[in-house]
């Protein structure tokens, strides 16, 4: 027994600390296939709400996924998680989408904003009634849960604020003052949004596409301008990003 504990002390571990976890490969394979699965069931849920709109029961997406319900059930805990797993998705792909099409180091402040709004639009016009789920889900009865497409907005602008505010040569530009603008047009977004689906309802689209981004673009380049003056910052959308704020 001695000989045990002088043995493991010499290779540099205390004989009472617990040993190192190992790596359940099992559970680890667990891991990845109930993401898979999830993720399919995700895709079922966008195919079935392009197809049967925003009122698309548990029932429409397991057969879409062509599955039976209680599997679904077996790797979301209710609605509200598949819910949640949509609107995560949705967050992802407009995170994307617009990241993807845009040059941080050189577009214009204004040739950015005009951009992201574009992509936006597109991602909207690609999956209306995924839109007008996230706003008016029946997935969501209770209050608090609800709130969870805030809540993603809420991340995404962190994520975009952080972003943003590492890039600028003005480093008195407060992160917290960014995104509490971001969120503040993501809510404006949103609500526009839901206005040009028709509010909930299946409907053709009350302003052409070309003017809806056009107005997206004008309402973000106003919020963040007024943000800027009120924390004593010019902005010139004619420059890139990095280039376009400057104090009073």
């Amino acid at each position: 027994m001695v000989g045990t504990v002088d043995f493991v002390t010499q290779r540099g571990r205390d004989p009472d600390e617990a040993p190192p976890k190992r790596v359940d490969a099992r559970t680890e394979r667990w891991r990845e296939h109930r993401k898979k699965v999830r993720d399919e069931f995700v895709d079922a849920a966008f195919r079935a709400l392009d197809k049967f709109g925003p009122e698309v029961s548990m029932g429409d997406i397991a057969k879409e996924a062509g599955a039976a319900k209680p599997k679904l059930y077996r790797h979301f805990e209710d609605k509200t998680d598949l819910y949640n797993a949509i609107v995560d998705r949705v967050r992802d792909m407009l995170w994307e989408r617009i990241i993807s099409s845009i040059d941080l180091t050189h577009d214009s402040a204004r040739e950015l904003v005009r951009r992201g709004a574009a992509e936006y639009v597109l991602v909207v016009t690609e999956h209306p009634n995924v839109f007008r789920f996230m706003l008016h889900s029946h997935f969501t009865q209770q209050a608090d849960e609800s709130e969870r497409a805030l809540q993603s907005a809420r991340q995404s602008a962190k994520r975009a604020a952080e972003l943003f505010a590492g890039m600028l040569e003005d480093k008195s530009v407060e992160v917290a003052s960014v995104e509490l603008v971001n969120y503040s047009i993501f809510g404006a977004v949103a609500s526009a949004t839901d206005w040009w689906l028709g509010a909930n309802r299946p409907q053709a689209n009350a302003m052409p596409i070309e003017k809806f981004v056009a107005y997206l673009a004008e309402i973000i380049s106003a919020l963040a301008e007024a943000n800027a003056r009120l924390n004593g910052i010019v902005i010139d959308a004619g420059l890139p990003l990095h280039q376009a704020f400057s104090s009073v």
